[in-house]
């Protein structure tokens, strides 16, 4: 069991390599072992190119044979952009498997270990599982709840502004944290904004400090289509996706499709657009992670729709005040406190002269379930899953 746990655990070190490049696939490692010696290692590194388990197949050659291969995540057992991992892991006359944690697609999970040991072939199942699963954890959303794995980030000051009265927010953290933001969109497959801040701030939301992303999607949540063909959005790398209410002026929005910007309407009450329509939608364009960067309105309506799964709060140490102050998260919010948002794998660490606040939304009943296509179960029409920011 140690030995399946090292080698697992060097699977995961592997996986951790690959970057928004491999996506909407998950990330996957894998390590190749035959008498106690390494024989081949990888990982999945692009969407369209060979599985992590095929690399190794490919790399070891007929030293696969008789050996243990050690893959983090179910090997795929049907065709797609590449053919079947199953096929190619049997052809090689792999005598042993350990997966990590099983496919969480209800239509594959649990399928290639039939498939495998029909073919005579020992399937172990389960090591540093909690690590496997958490590796994947915005794949999972993505296939179970139909919508990206969201992030919100935000930057406040200790009073929980984000602005002064006068909207302005530059800036309120400090260096640090702006590079470590640079990182989370790097990590991403679109950031998104809501047209207050788009107009305020004026950001360009690409990533400048490390790793560059010249395919980072750029999303301005903007119903009534206020947002500038000037802005600096549209100076960057990278495509422009505007996403507007029912009742933005269709000359609007031609203006933006002329600056370049991909614009879709998402009807919602008072010409509102409807998030968890525009979540299903970005899903249904292969978008698995988005980074939300603000402002106060989209992040409250998001908490509202139970569409947040992951933050990451920026607190600086200084007071802004005001009662005309824009606060961190608006929305409708809750009547009582057993209605509060929780957070679990809570970490708290210094950045500089900033505190730095992350981690996970406790998962609830109330959380909307979309189709891949960007529709709800109608369980119930509710105005906190729209928004105008």
């Amino acid at each position: 069991m140690k030995a399946d746990e090292k080698h697992m655990s060097r699977a995961l070190a592997l996986a951790r390599r690959a970057t928004p490049a491999v996506h909407p696939n998950p990330r996957v490692g894998a390590v190749l072992v035959r008498g106690g010696r390494v024989v081949a290692a990888g990982y999945h590194s692009r969407y369209g190119g060979p599985h992590a388990e095929a690399r190794v197949l490919s790399k070891a050659g007929p030293a696969a044979r008789g050996g243990t291969l050690y893959v983090t995540l179910e090997p795929c057992s049907t065709s797609g952009k590449t053919p079947p991992c199953v096929e190619a892991i049997i052809a090689a006359g792999i005598r042993r498997v350990v997966i990590g944690t099983r496919d969480p697609n209800p239509r594959h999970r649990g399928r290639s270990r039939r498939l495998l040991e029909a073919a005579g072939i020992k399937v172990t199942e389960g090591i540093l599982e909690e690590r496997c699963r958490d590796l994947i954890r915005d794949f999972r959303v993505w296939v179970l709840r139909g919508r990206p794995y969201t992030v919100l980030k935000l930057a406040e000051s200790l009073d929980g502004r984000i602005a002064t009265r006068e909207g302005d927010s530059r800036w309120i953290s400090s260096p640090l944290s702006r590079r470590l933001v640079h990182s989370l969109r790097a990590a991403s497959d679109a950031v998104i904004v809501g047209s207050g801040t788009a107009r305020c701030d004026d950001p360009r939301l690409d990533v400048r400090l490390g790793r560059s992303h010249p395919g980072l999607i750029k999303v301005v949540v903007d119903s009534r289509a206020v947002l500038s063909p000037a802005a600096r959005v549209f100076s960057t790398r990278g495509p422009v996706w505007v996403a507007v209410g029912g009742k933005a002026p269709a000359a609007s929005i031609r203006r933006l499709e002329r600056a370049g910007a991909l614009v879709r309407v998402f009807p919602g009450p008072t010409g509102r657009v409807d998030l968890p329509a525009l979540w299903g939608w970005l899903a249904s364009r292969g978008v698995m992670r988005v980074l939300v960067e603000g402002g106060g309105t989209l992040a409250g309506s998001l908490v509202d729709a139970a569409l947040v799964d992951e933050v990451h709060f920026f607190i600086a140490p200084i007071l802004i005040g005001g009662d005309e102050a824009v606060g961190a998260v608006g929305g409708e919010g809750i009547s009582r406190m057993a209605g509060a948002r929780r957070l679990e794998r809570l970490r708290v660490s210094r950045i500089g002269p900033d505190l730095y606040v992350r981690g996970r939304v406790a998962s609830s009943r109330k959380k909307a379930s979309l189709t891949r296509g960007g529709h709800r179960e109608r369980r119930k029409a509710k105005s906190t899953a729209m928004t105008d920011d």
